[in-house]
């Protein structure tokens, strides 16, 4: 993080280095103008303190929210595309407000059981009980948003109901948002990229992935906070290395994002020979800058262009679809991206299907978060 403070400028220039400071606190947070001018005001235009200042503030604003949430209430409603997974809509309501998830078969409520869905990539359990089968779930679940946040976070917990994912990479976390599935997600265990401000995190269905170790790589250019949050783990006889991160923002940040990608792809390429590493999250990426920093590096795949660039699955980002920031321009991009790259000893990880997740509204009229989920599925074989 950059702690230039306007004090350093001369008064010439004044006004246009408070607008970029302001322009910079606006992009992470998202925040207006005048929140920003007023966070930076109070901490004498440091942005560092101002954004310790505005996370601070939010987490304790949004904690009573999810503390008084009730257990009983319906909050969202089936959709057509959801009702398709069940052969009877009413013995399955999708309730976000009426799940606790203590093991890996919890009830929706204490008189609705979840089916199992045995057909297709979204089948309840999937890899619940198949060894060969690796399940996973990446989301920026847009914790900045602190509106409806509760209601939110328990959509999440839905979708980790219905799709029981191995693991799950979040992005856009804070405190309030994790202690919460921590008191709910009892099934998984939850590793966490920061303790303040906003983060990203791993969780892990301890029934089925056990972890080794974990670490946190900074981004030594950053000025928004971001990291590479990686675990070692083992799952089905086999080592897996699994890393998430939450790429810089912003169109002006491409040098930045490309410089945190080669980060990531070295540790990708540089991971042993019997290692698989799996990546996910909010790349922020056009395609152009992928291209521009030389591309995926050999035995690295995008796991989207793996399964034939499906077009139901290409936009994560899609203000047309999605009116969570209530924007009127129309923004669809492929922000959110899995890679992969198996093992070269041993047996040999492949992407199976994937879909995006989150595309019913909740109750409260808004989705889950501003991006679309990502869930796919891999199969472990043996090597021809």
């Amino acid at each position: 993080m950059d702690n230039t403070t306007v004090s350093q400028h001369s008064d010439a220039g004044l006004e246009e280095v408070r607008i970029r400071l302001c322009d910079e606190f606006a992009s992470i947070t998202g925040a207006d103008t005048a929140v920003a001018q007023c966070y930076l005001a109070e901490n004498d235009w440091d942005v560092e303190r101002a954004l310790n200042s505005f996370f601070e503030a939010d987490t304790k604003a949004v904690s009573d929210e999810f503390e008084d949430l009730p257990d009983n209430s319906a909050t969202s409603k089936m959709s057509s595309k959801q009702s398709s997974l069940t052969e009877n809509v009413d013995c399955f309501p999708f309730r976000p407000y009426s799940i606790d998830l203590t093991g890996d078969d919890t009830p929706c409520s204490s008189s609705t059981t979840v089916p199992e869905v045995t057909e297709g990539p979204t089948a309840q359990g999937q890899g619940g009980d198949d060894a060969g089968k690796l399940s996973l779930l990446t989301w920026n679940v847009d914790g900045l948003d602190t509106v409806n946040l509760g209601e939110r976070a328990r959509g999440l917990c839905s979708y980790l109901v219905l799709y029981t994912p191995d693991v799950v990479f979040l992005q856009e976390l804070i405190p309030s948002y994790v202690q919460y599935l921590k008191k709910r997600a009892v099934s998984y265990t939850i590793i966490e990229g920061n303790e303040d401000g906003y983060f990203t995190g791993i969780m892990l269905k301890k029934s089925r992935v056990k972890l080794l170790k974990s670490e946190i790589i900074s981004y030594p250019t950053t000025r928004m906070l971001r990291n590479l949050l990686v675990a070692q783990v083992s799952f089905s006889g086999q080592e897996l290395c699994l890393m998430t991160s939450h790429l810089e923002s912003c169109k002006e940040q491409a040098k930045e994002r490309m410089t945190q990608l080669k980060t990531v792809l070295k540790r990708m390429s540089e991971a042993p020979d019997n290692v698989t590493v799996l990546f996910g999250g909010d790349t922020n990426l056009r395609d152009a800058e992928v291209t521009k920093v030389g591309g995926l590096p050999a035995g690295v795949c995008d796991v989207w262009e793996c399964l034939g660039e499906q077009e139901h699955c290409r936009y994560t980002w899609d203000t047309k679809a999605n009116s969570n920031k209530g924007v009127r321009y129309v923004s669809r991009c492929r922000f959110d991206r899995v890679y992969l790259r198996p093992a070269r000893e041993g047996p040999r990880v492949a992407p199976e299907h994937m879909t995006l997740v989150g595309l019913e509204k909740l109750d409260c009229g808004r989705y889950t978060s501003d991006h679309w989920g990502i869930y796919c599925g891999f199969s472990l074989g043996s090597r021809d």
